[in-house]
């Protein structure tokens, strides 16, 4: 635990990102901010679009539905605090960086210094995105992004801020309990040993996700799980209150052995979805904190890249996959017997590359906490 015994007062920090509750990689990375924040003396409140379910997951002193609010009276709420926390997540991309930027533009009115934190950008196509996102982060504090990916987009959109790499923050999460019964309630007690897999739904920030060849990809490597490795695929949709778990089932319509799977019926936390994972031998899938999930547990997988960010999770693992446009059903199918024969030497590789992942998602925090108490030197308000 941080020793910042000298601070004046406790600081106030807002963060502003994709939370309220509807998608579970989201909130794993706004759980592990506010835990990490948890270590200094500070006043959290969330800008999200559910209040009570934010409030009710991460016990922050305050959550407010900024979007809801006038210009005047979000700029007020943003003046209150001592830093503007962005991210983190894949929030700035064509069609969205104009809502998840209204805050930094009302904190740059205000004086309230901006962290960027460990987010990824794209797509950004759009001319009217690539200029917001220029002029807003041009004056931010501090960038960080979570991957290599996000860095290269942002220069080549004309930020000249110093765009530091970190990594995503659910990296530092720990597991939660299960309940005891918990593979029973699921209809996963049955011997046969399980494989997770991950899809979700197309949509701005997947713009080019073709959802026919994505369901047969998805259905011809399911069915080749269950029949080669005698096993039960376990849908688990991160977005089980949206289209994630339409989409797994439609892969499910797919499949020619649909007995052997099954998609995840309960409410699970991020940790408590970990702490599921570690029951797999083996993972597939294409959403990033999905992949997290599997690596943090040292469970072998397969990325199915739909978008920079899987790309650039598993660039930085070192574990090259061609994007999902350009795998056919026995090419990703040979890529998973392949990594299932070798999965000792995958769990492997994967302890070697967690520490330096794990130690980079730390700088951000870091990084952070600099810039909390630089602020709070400059400008010791009571």
């Amino acid at each position: 635990m941080e020793n910042r015994g000298g601070w004046s007062r406790r600081a106030r920090v807002a963060i502003s990102g994709s939370y309220g509750g509807v998608n579970l990689g989201d909130e794993a990375i706004l759980q592990s901010i506010v835990t990490q924040l948890r270590q200094v003396p500070v006043e959290i409140t969330v800008f999200t679009s559910d209040p009570e379910d934010t409030l009710r997951r991460h016990g922050v002193e305050r959550a407010l539905q900024i979007r809801g609010l006038t210009r005047d009276e979000a700029r007020a709420e943003v003046a209150r605090h001592d830093v503007l926390v962005l991210g983190g997540g894949g929030i700035l991309y064509d069609g969205a960086v104009e809502a998840y930027l209204r805050e930094v533009s009302l904190a740059h009115e205000a004086g309230v210094p901006v962290f960027v934190y460990a987010i990824s950008a794209g797509p950004l196509k759009h001319a009217g995105s690539r200029t917001m996102v220029r002029e807003a982060l041009n004056a931010a504090a501090v960038i960080t992004v979570r991957d290599r990916q996000g860095k290269r987009l942002l220069e080549e959109v004309g930020v000249e801020k110093e765009v530091r790499v970190t990594a995503d923050p659910a990296l530092l999460l720990d597991k939660q309990p299960l309940a005891e019964d918990a593979l029973r309630r699921e209809g996963l007690d049955t011997g046969r040993r399980l494989m997770g897999f991950s899809v979700r739904e197309p949509g701005p920030a997947a713009p080019d996700l073709d959802v026919d060849h994505y369901h047969k990809l998805a259905a011809d490597a399911a069915d080749f799980m269950v029949d080669r490795y005698d096993a039960t695929v376990v849908f688990v949709p991160l977005e089980p209150s949206s289209r994630d778990l339409q989409h797994s089932h439609a892969v499910m319509s797919n499949m020619l052995s649909p007995q052997h799977a099954v998609v995840l019926k309960q409410p699970y936390t991020p940790g408590q979805l970990m702490a599921l994972m570690e029951r797999f031998e083996f993972a597939v899938g294409m959403r990033l904190h999905f992949l997290i999930f599997a690596a943090t547990r040292r469970v072998p997988f397969v990325a199915m890249p739909y978008a920079l960010k899987v790309t650039g999770f598993i660039e930085d693992m070192e574990m090259p996959m061609p994007p999902l446009k350009k795998v056919n059903s026995g090419r990703l199918i040979a890529h998973i017997d392949r990594s299932w024969d070798t999965r000792e030497e995958l769990r492997a590789h994967i302890d070697r590359w967690l520490p330096e992942l794990k130690e980079r998602a730390r700088g951000t925090h870091q990084a952070l906490v600099a810039l909390i108490e630089a602020t709070l030197a400059a400008r010791p308000r009571i």
